[in-house]
């Protein structure tokens, strides 16, 4: 690991949790961390302002000015739109998406949530994936965050992941399974 990332981590694990206090303690932190998703959705999907924001040759001005219109357009909360500011003013802008990333999660863990994974082959409805995390809640005894993906390339079963533990009952699994023990024979 370089010394650069590990600052730019650090960096942003420090800007998160000022973040989450200051949310806290405005007692917005429910509103703050909805905006925090939006923001990042639109980051993800519109590779212009993605390029804005890596860019170093943006100047504060226009950087502000762009964040302030897409303030106004997703009524973002204006703790979150003065902490954005301030990221501008320190030219810490460059870190947002691993900022608000880090107060997501941050979020989560401190409502106790654990991350999970569910990959199926088949298209789940919204009462089978429900019926699946509630049944990971009563495993583990904590709340899950359950992230959902379809995947037909896996013929058949799940994927479950729950922190480090994972169960894959894919026919995709069980065939490569098959085919490894053929090569070793």
């Amino acid at each position: 690991m370089s010394k650069n990332k590990s600052f730019s981590e650090t960096s942003a694990n420090r800007y998160s949790l000022a973040l989450y206090e200051l949310a806290k303690e405005s007692s917005e932190l429910d509103e703050i961390e909805k905006n925090c998703s939006s923001f990042l959705t639109l980051i993800f999907n519109n590779n212009e302002f993605q390029s804005l924001i890596k860019n170093p040759t943006v100047k504060k001005d226009e950087l502000l000015a762009t964040v302030l219109k897409i303030s106004d357009q997703y009524k973002l909360n204006s703790l979150l739109i003065k902490f954005l500011s301030f990221l501008i003013s320190k030219r810490r802008f460059f870190y947002v998406e691993e900022i608000l990333k880090d107060f997501i999660e941050t979020c989560s863990k401190k409502r106790g949530e654990i991350k999970a994974q569910l990959t199926s082959a088949k298209e789940l409805s919204e009462t089978e994936i429900n019926s699946i995390k509630e049944e990971l809640t009563k495993d583990f005894g904590s709340k899950i965050k359950l992230n959902y993906k379809h995947d037909a390339s896996l013929i058949g079963g799940l994927i479950v992941q729950v922190g480090s533990t994972m169960v894959d009952s894919s026919i995709k699994n069980k065939l490569q399974k098959i085919e490894n023990r053929m090569i070793e024979a």
